[in-house]
């Protein structure tokens, strides 16, 4: 039987309630600011806000200011006062960033054979966003963001630019107001998620992990995967780049989910129960039509419109079947 700490004991426990009751509403800004003292130091355990925001959510309201606990933008031990030095400071360093890339910019054209391709896929991404809300308001700023990714691919060595960050970086651009705040949630965010939707580091393990959760909890589904379906797994590599961004119905459903995996709530890597369940929900058809590769990858890929909810929800019972089992170690040590 896996041991639990006494955290992941509450969190488990916790967790089921999820599962089983109608969810409260979201932490509003009354409830948020009630968290804090006078003097804006955290009043209530970080594990009891991060335990409540996985069973509830954040009001859109609250979402900006509690992302930047979340992602470690914010010290959860800070003041107000040290928070507004905070603010300067990340403000500061990224207007440095941005002057030594100035100052480097033909250095790189010249001498780095991958950044003028990599600047080309960038603006090409960008393009292909549709920048219009459905009245036709211009709700993001193409502008900004080809700049922050930029500035993103030459700072970072571990997680270079790959296809669907531009994705990403457009739902902070939307969260967030500032250009050194939507650059640094981004670090913080891929650090935080420990680089799992970056494919030379996490996307890998993600998948690795998938296929022995499988073999672990569903065998019968593991050998059709194996047979028929070789390669079906691997190839669902793009739900952990953009970190499921194209499964959902809205934007709030993103954010819902994003917000859950930076609490590490209920556990440690939690997309990878995230994308069992959504391979549980085509499970049936898989068997029953005895798929193989390409139609596997074709009915995953038609799971659109979910609810952030929902998902978390399958995702937690997944959990809480793992907590009653013998893990093997592998699982153990990267889920649990």
């Amino acid at each position: 039987m896996t041991t639990l700490s006494p955290e992941n004991s509450l969190s488990a426990r916790l967790s089921a309630s999820f599962i089983l009751v109608k969810r409260k509403p979201p932490i509003d800004k009354t409830e948020w600011d009630g968290f804090f003292d006078e003097n804006g130091q955290l009043a209530k355990s970080r594990d009891f806000i991060c335990v409540n925001i996985l069973e509830r959510g954040l009001h859109p309201f609250v979402r900006t200011e509690a992302w930047k606990f979340l992602t470690g933008y914010y010290s959860w031990q800070s003041s107000q006062d040290e928070r507004l030095t905070v603010d300067s400071t990340r403000r500061k360093n990224y207007e440095a960033l941005c002057q030594m890339y100035e100052k480097i910019q033909p250095l790189l054209e010249n001498l780095h054979r991958n950044f003028t391709e990599t600047r080309n896929n960038i603006a090409y991404d960008i393009q292909k966003l549709y920048d219009k809300d459905p009245l036709g308001n211009v709700i993001i700023d193409k502008k900004k963001l080809e700049k922050i990714l930029l500035l993103s691919y030459v700072c970072n060595t571990q997680a270079e630019y790959q296809q669907g960050f531009h994705e990403m970086v457009m739902l902070f651009q939307l969260m967030v107001e500032h250009d050194h705040e939507i650059f640094w949630l981004f670090q913080f965010f891929l650090q935080k998620t420990e680089h799992s939707c970056v494919i030379n580091i996490g996307v890998g393990k993600n998948l690795d992990m998938l296929n022995n959760l499988i073999s672990f909890l569903d065998p019968v589904f593991a050998k059709h995967l194996k047979g028929k379906g070789a390669g079906a797994v691997q190839s669902l590599f793009p739900w952990f780049c953009l970190c499921f961004q194209r499964a959902f119905k809205s934007f709030d459903d993103v954010w819902r989910l994003w917000e859950v995996l930076l609490t590490g709530k209920p556990c440690r890597n939690f997309q990878v129960l995230v994308a069992y369940s959504l391979l549980q929900m085509v499970r049936e058809q898989v068997l029953k039509e005895s798929m193989a590769g390409d139609d596997i990858l074709l009915a995953c890929n038609n799971l659109v419109d979910l609810d952030a909810d929902e998902l978390i929800s399958a995702a937690c019972l997944v959990y809480a079947e793992l907590i009653q089992k013998d893990v093997p170690k592998p699982l153990k040590d990267f889920l649990l």
